[in-house]
């Protein structure tokens, strides 16, 4: 596959949707991004693998294959920007087992523009100051089930092990307390810990994980 092309300032909004996709293009556009729609995953992902935007918004149901399907195809887990999920408020299970397969947040309908901006420029912020930033923490030696963890779940845990509230990890990673909470779940289940000081316990000491 060739090289990704950065495509600075772009927005992907991937919603079979027109009056979404039209909603949403308006406001970003009013807040200085590009954007560019698309109403099927196929579309999508033959963009997506040519150039890279600053943060995609996918939407968790749709024709053909669904969201979670276009994040495998992907490869979300390491595709170098934030991926949000658009959900209802009864697709939430779904949005949760998207953000375990590599979507940054979700995103509930109906949409409050000013808050659907705001996580977008966090995590365009937080994609930016992780390229940029190459300092090693404690995390990077592998530990009993690091394997297991995906590249979010270690960040998490990084920020829990360092004292973060959910509230705090989330401010500084560019999600939401509640993602936090999902991935804290995910990460103490991996690792077969029963709280936090079990979690630091297992990263410091090397204990194995049964």
């Amino acid at each position: 596959m060739p090289k990704q092309q950065r495509m600075k300032g772009e927005i992907f909004l991937v919603d079979d949707d027109s009056a979404i996709r039209d909603a949403l293009s308006i406001t970003f556009m009013l807040e200085g991004f590009r954007t560019r729609g698309f109403a099927d995953g196929v579309s999508f992902l033959r963009a997506a693998r040519e150039s890279v935007p600053d943060a995609i918004l996918l939407d968790v149901k749709m024709p053909g294959p669904s969201g979670i399907d276009l994040l495998h195809d992907l490869g979300a887990q390491n595709y170098p920007a934030p991926i949000f999920i658009i959900s209802g408020q009864g697709d939430i299970p779904m949005a949760v087992e998207a953000i375990k397969n590599g979507a940054i947040d979700f995103l509930e309908k109906p949409f409050d523009a000013e808050t659907v901006v705001r996580h977008v420029r966090e995590a365009i912020k937080v994609q930016e100051r992780r390229a940029s930033c190459h300092k090693p923490d404690f995390l990077s030696r592998p530990f009993a089930g690091h394997e297991r963890l995906t590249r979010r779940e270690r960040e998490v845990l990084a920020e829990i092990a360092s004292g973060a509230s959910n509230r705090e990890a989330g401010n500084m990673l560019g999600i939401s307390p509640r993602t936090i909470e999902v991935h804290r779940a995910h990460v103490m289940e991996k690792l077969n810990a029963k709280n936090t000081a079990d979690l630091v316990r297992i990263v410091l000491s090397g204990e194995r994980v049964s």
